[in-house]
């Protein structure tokens, strides 16, 4: 363990068996940086949890100096810098395990979908992720969790069985619909705002492979491709799972040829079925403009990484999100001149997407949940990378442009993963509905009166 003794309150933190750490300390750096370089951190304090007993000594720490608290595994949201105070890395938490007699898995806070994936694939199990499996399992579902495979699925919150949570009074706490029922239902949607979790068990799924990749075409055949599949999603079976995406890929070597630097029109596709009704079903969409590049195959749902090809390694992001109730043509036509060939090749965002929601997203939660999109059908995110000042400013004005001219057919509210850096408590609140924002509040209140877990997308204690 590294610490600074001649520090009064870090020596307070000496019980911890991961390293504590200062700025100027050699690893300091390291320890606070996430995915997303965008945000930088700079607290006073980072500590390296090792486990559980870890995350209590360090939130009983800041709520004896009372020193406002942030947690962080991978860092894939790390949109908000955390300045001052105490961080808590919980990367090296990573640990699986699997119970194939129940279905579950018992998850450590640090642990990427990756390693769930790596551990359930043996036993013909799998987690229901996200597009990218190297984001951590924690703070995906508590933020609810949009899967690939959410229409056929739903949300991963709808799956989590248990929590154990950190309370910001210092107490290790189980969560689940018997005990502590109202913590468990803040936990599943509203993020990070009750608790550090330190592990949850999950129901997995029995499927160990699926038929999904994407069909690519030439950006100037966008318009035909989104067209045909706005009109395709009206007709599909719920199982049917796809997003739309305009893709300006850089010249990097990260990107595999032929897309590397190129402008596409893509259609990314996950079907759980059987792959011949999934081939017939997309036929359609490979009639409607002509295909390039068409990845879509069976695959072990451990390899679901292929299906939307998302960076794996760290970049500065700029990330936002806005939940439709439908799909219009106007909306259509707007989406398409705001990041169709019309805003050209050098149009400064990486990639523009269009969600199909729906499905079984659409149904509620078996026990009741934060979770506030299910009445959305579609819905809009986008990413810039932020290389340099002048790139920086043109995404962010290319940003702002692009959901202001969505906003007449947006629901008015976001995604807390995907929400991007947040603003004021208005900004904030477009997360949730008015109602479920209120509870949160209520609940942090009650859970965290004194606001320590005050960084990234914090609500405000009633």
């Amino acid at each position: 363990m590294t610490t600074r003794h001649d520090t009064p309150d870090i020596f307070a933190l000496s019980e911890i068996h991961g390293p504590v750490l200062r700025p100027g300390d050699p690893a300091y750096a390291d320890e606070v940086t996430g995915f997303n370089l965008a945000a930088l951190h700079t607290p006073d304090v980072v500590v390296g949890a090792t486990g559980p007993d870890d995350i209590v000594t360090a939130m009983r720490w800041a709520k004896a100096t009372d020193t406002p608290v942030a947690v962080q595994a991978t860092g894939h949201g790390a949109n908000f810098p955390i300045e001052q105070g105490l961080l808590i890395n919980t990367a090296r938490m990573t640990d699986v395990r699997i119970d194939p007699t129940t279905g579950t898995a018992t998850i450590a806070a640090g642990a990427k979908w990756s390693h769930v994936m790596a551990a359930a694939a043996p036993h013909g199990l799998a987690g229901l992720s996200g597009t990218s499996t190297d984001a951590g399992v924690i703070g995906y579902t508590l933020g609810g969790g949009l899967p690939v495979l959410g229409r056929a699925y739903g949300y991963a919150a709808d799956l989590v069985r248990s929590f154990q949570v950190v309370t910001p009074d210092g107490r290790l706490r189980e969560a689940d619909p018997q005990h502590e029922p109202e913590l468990f239902w803040a936990l599943r949607g509203g993020k990070g705002n009750v608790g550090i979790v330190t592990s949850l068990v999950t129901e997995l799924l029995p499927l160990p492979r699926l038929y999904g990749g994407g069909i690519y075409c030439p950006g100037e055949h966008t318009e035909a491709l989104l067209r045909a599949w706005a009109d395709w999603t009206r007709t599909v079976p719920d199982e049917m799972c796809s997003a739309f995406t305009i893709l300006r890929l850089p010249p990097i070597p990260q990107i595999p040829e032929p897309l590397r630097g190129g402008f596409w029109a893509r259609v990314a596709i996950a079907w759980p079925g059987l792959p011949a009704e999934g081939a017939a079903l997309i036929a359609p969409l490979r009639e409607a403009a002509p295909v390039a590049v068409d990845t879509v195959e069976v695959m072990d749902h451990a390899a679901l990484d292929r299906i939307h090809m998302e960076p794996q390694d760290p970049l500065p992001g700029r990330e936002s999100c806005l939940l439709l109730r439908d799909l219009t043509p106007d909306a259509i036509r707007t989406f398409l001149d705001q990041g169709g060939p019309a805003a050209g090749v050098d149009h400064p965002l990486l990639m523009v997407e269009i969600r199909h929601m729906g499905g079984a997203m659409s149904r509620p939660s078996p026990v009741e949940d934060a979770v506030c999109s299910r009445d959305a059908l579609y819905f809009i995110d986008s990413v810039g990378i932020m290389a340099a000042p002048p790139a920086a400013e043109a995404i962010e004005q290319a940003t702002q442009q692009l959901y202001t001219a969505m906003a007449p057919y947006g629901m008015g509210r976001t995604m807390v993963n995907i929400h991007g850096t947040p603003g004021d408590e208005q900004d904030r609140a477009r997360a949730w509905t008015p109602e479920v924002y209120e509870r949160l509040r209520r609940d942090k209140a009650t859970y965290d009166p004194s606001n320590l877990l005050r960084y990234g997308h914090a609500v405000t204690p009633a």
